[in-house]
C-alpha cells in the first residue's frame, strides 16, 4: 500500500515558503488536519528568518473547495461545545496570518468557495488565475458562511457581502477583483511565473519593514483618524530605528 500524502506541502526555495494544499482528490477540501497543519507551519514560518514570504496555493484543479463535507456531515452528534472549537479553529487560522509579520500570497486557481474563499482573503495579497471562481455557497447546502462573514463585509460591505452569503453566486475573478476580494488578475497560464515574481519581490523587501507595515495596516481596523495619525507617528519613530532602515537608506544615498 502507497504512503498516505500528508495534506499539506511545503517547499521552500530562498526566503519564500510555499505550503500546498495537498488534496486534489478532494478539491483541497479543509479538514481538521489540514486546518492544524496550516497552524503548524505558519507557527514554523514565524520563527525560522529566512523564511521571508508565505506563499498558500492548492495542488490540483482547485485552490480550496471549503470545509470537509464528509468531516462536516459527521460533526453532527457532537457537542456544541466541540462544534463551537473545531470553527473556531478555523477562525484563529485566518487571524493568525493577518498576525504573521511576514507577507503571505494567495496563489488562486479553480475554485476558491466558502471556507477556501476565506482562507484565501485571509492573505495579504491574492494572485488568480483568469479562470478562478470565487463564492461562499454555504446556504445552498443548508448551511451558514459563519466563519468567513467577518472578513468578507470588511473586504466587500454590508451589500456586497449580502448579496453572495444568501445567493451563494460565484464571481468570475475579474469581479472577485473588482470587488476587493482579490488584489490582481493574470492569464492563467502565466500564474505561477507571476506568483514567483511577486514572492521574489517581497522577500528582497527589508524583512522590518514588511511587518512594521503589515501589523500597522491590520491595527488600523476600527480606530478612528486621529487614532490612526498617533498609531502611525508612533510606528514611523519606531522604523527609524531599525537596523534595516539604517542601511537601504545608507545605500540609497549612496547611489546618488
Amino acid at each position: 500500500m502507497s504512503p498516505v500524502a500528508a495534506p499539506l506541502a511545503s517547499a521552500r526555495d530562498g526566503g519564500v515558503l510555499t505550503l500546498t494544499l495537498n488534496r486534489p482528490d478532494k478539491r483541497n477540501a479543509l479538514s481538521s488536519a489540514v486546518i492544524e497543519a496550516l497552524h503548524q507551519a505558519l507557527d514554523t514560518a514565524d520563527l525560522d528568518p529566512d523564511v521571508r514570504v508565505v506563499v498558500l496555493t492548492g495542488a490540483g484543479k482547485d485552490f480550496c473547495a471549503g470545509a470537509d463535507l464528509e468531516e462536516l456531515l459527521a460533526s453532527v452528534d457532537a457537542s456544541p461545545e466541540a462544534n463551537e472549537a473545531a470553527a473556531l479553529r478555523l477562525g484563529t487560522l485566518f487571524g493568525r496570518m493577518r498576525q504573521l509579520p511576514k507577507p503571505t500570497v494567495a496563489v488562486v486557481r479553480g475554485r476558491a468557495l466558502a471556507g477556501g474563499a476565506g482562507l484565501m482573503t485571509a492573505c495579504d495579497i491574492v494572485l488568480a488565475g483568469a479562470g478562478a471562481e470565487v463564492g461562499y455557497p454555504e446556504v445552498l447546502r443548508g448551511f451558514v458562511p459563519a466563519m468567513v462573514m467577518t472578513l468578507l463585509r470588511r473586504l466587500v460591505g454590508e451589500k456586497a457581502a449580502l448579496d453572495l452569503v444568501l445567493t451563494g453566486r460565484l464571481l468570475s475573478a475579474a469581479e472577485a477583483h473588482a470587488w476587493g476580494l482579490v488584489s490582481r488578475v493574470v492569464a492563467d497560464q502565466d500564474l505561477e511565473r507571476e506568483a514567483g515574481e511577486l514572492a521574489r519581490a517581497l522577500a528582497s523587501v527589508p524583512a522590518s519593514a514588511l511587518a512594521l507595515t503589515k501589523q500597522l495596516f491590520y491595527q488600523l481596523d476600527g480606530q478612528s483618524f486621529d487614532e490612526g495619525i498617533a498609531l502611525g507617528a508612533r510606528v514611523n519613530a519606531l522604523a527609524r530605528r531599525t537596523p534595516d532602515f539604517k542601511d537601504a537608506i545608507g545605500r540609497f544615498l549612496a547611489r546618488t
